[in-house]
Formats: C-alpha cells, structure tokens, sequence
C-alpha cells in the first residue's frame, strides 16, 4: 500500500481525523459495536458484546480498544467490568465531517468528472 507523505501535502486535520474514523469503522465487528450502541443511545458491557458476537474476548477487546483510540466509544470502568458508550460529542463531530464530505460529492447539475 502507497503510504502518503503526510508533511508534502496539504492535509488538514479534518482529514487526517477522517482517515483515523474510517481505519477505525473498517472492520464489520466494529460496525456492529457502533451501531449497537447508537442505536440502543446506552451502554453496553463487553461481557454482553461477546455473547452475541463471533468473536473471543481478546479480539472484541482489540475492536474496542480500536475504536476508543479513534474516540468514537468511551469506556467507564465498573469492577470487574468495562462499560461502554457512544463517545456523543467525537460522533457528532464525525457525522459532521462525513456529511460535509459527501454533501460536497453531490454532482452539480448530474455532471461527474
């Protein structure tokens, strides 16, 4: 894969932010986690997570910390476990950024390249 010399070009945040969401909704587990916590607006132990999902606990744990790293969940701790949440205000700014993006994409008047 071609590696993109992020200094030599004119990325901005926005853009890098995209691209670290994106890297992070790249895998169908983590869709699922996203949109199960969206769609449920609460939180979720990943004790649940692993029950109705196809994966062991080390590797549900691994899709969760990825999408926490992008900051689109939050997790509290309650010994012994982990709950998790929408991270509301980073899913917000995402929702803007992709509407932006393809609101932008629109062909004018059905024109495309």
């Amino acid at each position: 894969m071609m590696k993109i010399d992020t200094e030599k070009t004119d990325v901005t945040q926005e853009v890098k932010d995209m691209a670290a969401i994106c890297k992070a909704m790249a895998h169908p587990v983590r869709v699922h986690i996203l949109h199960k916590l969206s769609v449920m607006n609460a939180c979720c132990y990943s004790g649940d997570l692993v029950d109705e999902l196809p994966v062991g606990r080390s590797t549900l744990s691994q899709h969760l910390k990825e999408l926490k790293y992008a900051g689109l969940i939050q997790g509290e701790i309650e010994p012994p476990y982990i709950k998790y949440c929408i991270n509301r205000e980073n899913w917000n700014k995402a929702r803007a950024l992709f509407h932006e993006l393809f609101d932008e994409a629109k062909p004018i008047g059905g024109k495309t390249c």
